[in-house]
């Protein structure tokens, strides 16, 4: 895992490189840092969504501005998803049952993810030291960390439950959101905006069960 983090974290490097060598009236390449809170949710198609957890999203973040209105946005964090939901016959703990009926679960994820989105930016003209801008693309996630608690029947059977062997690898979302951006001196700028992460991609490796996850962003950011 720590070798895909030093690929990730050296592509990205090398392409900010790669962009702030190409000179264009106001294009070029901007990077920048983000901490970003997140609230999410998770939904079962077999089950039901139980409520919403807090997470938390942080790393590097960079422009490659193509045209004066127009940006390749990507980043480059760690991102945490919670959330709570009702599930059947979920494993690891339905294995060690000896209950044939169904039996339901309740669940609470905390699923930790190296994030590398591939988005597009229209911005507005800027005015006064400040823009906006809508955004759209692809989330690409890779899974770090997979913990989970689980409760049948009023009895705990999992408590912070390492479920990484039966959670997928690769999550990918549809990525929309908006926000401004606001000088403070020099190249120097604020980013803040909102932004929903639509996972559509299946975080469980049980074929019997089909779970995504999704969250919504606050995001705040530094352009350097």
């Amino acid at each position: 895992m720590k070798r895909i983090t030093t690929i990730f974290i050296l592509s990205f490097l090398s392409a900010s490189v790669w962009a702030q060598n190409f000179n264009g009236p106001g294009f070029g390449f901007r990077l920048g840092l983000t901490a970003t809170p997140t609230v999410g949710w998770i939904k079962p198609e077999q089950g039901k969504t139980e409520g919403i957890g807090l997470g938390f999203s942080y790393g590097l973040i960079g422009d490659f501005n193509f045209a004066p209105n127009y940006s390749f946005s990507t980043a480059l964090t760690i991102t945490t998803i919670n959330g709570k939901s009702t599930e059947i016959n979920v494993n690891p703990y339905h294995m060690s049952s000896s209950n044939t009926n169904p039996v339901g679960y309740d669940l609470k994820y905390r699923m930790q993810y190296i994030e590398l989105p591939l988005t597009i930016k229209l911005k507005t003209l800027k005015t006064d030291g400040r823009r906006f801008y809508g955004q759209f693309g692809l989330s690409n996630g890779f899974n770090i960390s997979a913990k989970q608690n689980a409760v049948r029947n009023g009895a705990q059977v999992g408590d912070n439950q390492n479920i990484s062997d039966y959670s997928r690898f690769y999550r990918a979302g549809l990525i929309i959101g908006g926000g401004g951006e606001f000088d403070v001196s020099g190249n120097t700028s604020i980013m803040a905006g909102l932004t929903f992460n639509n996972g559509f991609t299946n975080i469980v490796k049980d074929n019997s069960r089909n779970v995504k996850n999704h969250y919504l962003a606050l995001n705040f950011g530094f352009f350097f």
